[in-house]
């Protein structure tokens, strides 16, 4: 296989990764064990140290019950209508639970003042497409019908995932617009995984290596699509980097690193949407993964401090 020259992870990362036993490819039958260790993640750690409350809601849905765990503030500010956030954990389709990621969130409620909803959705290869997006807008349909309970502001409703989640936020904003559902005032997508294809040089450069490689998400997606992954053609709403028209979005903020697979598609993502006349600020951050390395947040800090004034812009006015 050629091997492609590929930007340098920064210092802390390049330490970071050196300690953690990531696999240079997850196979299939990996997923249970890797699975077991997404699953410690628990509301509790995703909050610990934060002045935010917890709780449950079991939802009707399409295969099944579903369930939201609600987060907000614990602290009263007087506000009967806050922003609100719909989030959509990752973990590659295949693995992860609602909390992955919710530290990054919870970060988010306190700037903001703002009420999180993280939605449990079913999981491939067990449950392919569309059974994940599927149970995401049930969630959001939920949510809408909701919101005065929720204490959300209906102007101030934003969709926000992570990798695999980033995917499903995406497609949800494209059926939402197609379908109908509850207005969105921002499209948050964190590294997201938006093309099943690994065709581009970023996806080239990161094979066998980073915290979620080429070889990982080609797993990802075949789980998810089974056969046609990669193919001429995929499903509708499974594929958002193959939409052609990403138009009548609501503004999107696409944050990725320079150091992952993803980039090099959040970056034609992106342009897609200005190319359909959309709003979209792109943030592509040197020598990082924007997902899966804990740092220290004493030392490096850039990302979260810029990622939170700008959604603090889209969320409070």
């Amino acid at each position: 296989m050629a091997s492609h020259p590929k930007p340098p992870y920064d210092a802390e990362l390049a330490a970071a990764l050196a300690q953690m036993p990531i696999p240079k490819e997850i196979t299939k039958e990996m997923i249970p064990l890797i699975r077991a260790g997404a699953d410690q993640t628990t509301a509790e750690i995703a909050i610990a140290g934060k002045q935010i409350s917890h709780e449950e809601r079991s939802i009707p849905g399409p295969g099944g019950d579903i369930l939201l765990s609600i987060f907000r503030p614990t602290t009263d500010t007087g506000s009967t209508s806050k922003p609100g956030i719909y989030f959509i954990h990752g973990g590659g389709m295949i693995m992860g639970n609602r909390f992955l990621g919710m530290n990054s969130v919870a970060d988010w409620i306190e700037a903001c003042d703002a009420v999180a909803v993280s939605v449990e959705y079913r999981q491939a290869p067990e449950n392919p497409h569309p059974a994940p997006i599927e149970d995401c807008y049930a969630g959001l349909e939920w949510v809408g019908e909701h919101l005065t309970e929720l204490g959300i502001d209906p102007a101030r409703l934003m969709l926000s995932g992570q990798s695999a989640g980033g995917c499903l936020a995406a497609s949800l904003a494209l059926m939402v617009r197609d379908k109908g559902g509850p207005a969105l005032c921002a499209l948050c997508l964190i590294c997201p995984m938006l093309d099943d294809r690994n065709v581009t040089l970023s996806s080239k450069q990161f094979d066998g290596e980073g915290t979620w490689s080429r070889g990982s998400n080609l797993l990802g997606w075949s789980c998810l699509l089974g056969d046609k992954a990669g193919g001429e053609s995929v499903p509708e709403y499974a594929v958002p980097g193959r939409t052609e028209d990403l138009s009548r979005l609501p503004p999107v903020f696409v944050d990725v690193g320079s150091a992952e697979v993803f980039r090099d598609e959040d970056v034609a993502f992106a342009s897609r949407i200005w190319a359909c006349g959309g709003q979209a600020e792109l943030h592509v951050w040197p020598g990082r993964v924007v997902e899966g390395v804990e740092r220290d947040k004493n030392s490096v800090g850039e990302e979260d401090v810029e990622g939170a004034l700008l959604l603090r812009n889209a969320l409070v006015h």
